[in-house]
């Protein structure tokens, strides 16, 4: 039943996510896309870098009828995408939110040690809830106690280092939230090695399964 569930999860490139969730298409970070499907009914930006933030990208996956859902202190810079979508959405971290049927939680996420991402800048994380399950975008992250927090079922965690954790790091903090399966992000293209992913798994303990979803 839920290897099912993860089937209907693709990292798409980096951090670039889509999730069938029954007839709702989903999202995330949509960078680099190789086609122009339009059948996002929503699209979820963690921040606003560049790797993540992509309004050409956004527009291949948008429809007229698209939500956009962004940190609320990228609100000025997601009207460049305003064309695309039917509203945008804004959230702060830390907050329960649905979303035309869509419930959603975001996480903070930041460096603890690293000046790339501060939590000053109010970006995030998503979980969300699809199939029956917690989905945990992590975003660039480190392993803070926000995220050490989640609870869910799938965790999407970013490995490739110099801007969030690396493989070992990601993997204990996996280790630590124990969720049934693990895909890892964020490697193998604009950061980090294809390799990172293995390397991941290596670190991660059972009962967590990892999948691999990025493909070089």
């Amino acid at each position: 039943m839920f290897t099912a569930m993860t089937e209907n999860i693709e990292v798409l490139t980096q951090s670039s996510i889509r999730i069938q969730d029954g007839d709702r298409t989903i999202y995330i970070d949509p960078i680099q896309m190789k086609t122009e499907p339009h059948d996002a009914d929503f699209i979820l930006i963690t921040h606003d870098h560049f790797d993540h933030f992509s309004p050409e990208d956004i527009g291949k996956a948008a429809n007229g009828g698209t939500i956009l859902v962004v940190p609320e202190k990228m609100a000025g810079k997601a009207k460049e995408a305003s064309d695309s979508v039917k509203q945008i959405v804004t959230v702060k971290p830390g907050v329960s939110k649905e979303v035309e049927g869509l419930e959603l939680e975001t996480v903070p996420a930041y460096n603890v040690l690293k000046p790339f991402h501060p939590k000053s800048a109010g970006w995030v994380g998503y979980i969300l809830k699809a199939g029956g399950k917690r989905i945990y975008i992590s975003g660039d992250t480190d392993a803070t106690g926000e995220a050490k927090a989640v609870k869910c079922d799938v965790a999407l965690i970013p490995v490739g280092g110099t801007y969030t954790m690396d493989a070992k790091k990601a993997a204990e903090l996996v280790n630590a939230i124990c969720p049934e399966v693990a895909i890892p992000t964020h490697y193998g293209s604009i950061v980090g090695k294809p390799s990172d992913g293995e390397a991941f798994a290596g670190y991660v303990k059972a009962p967590v399964r990892v999948e691999l979803k990025l493909k070089f």
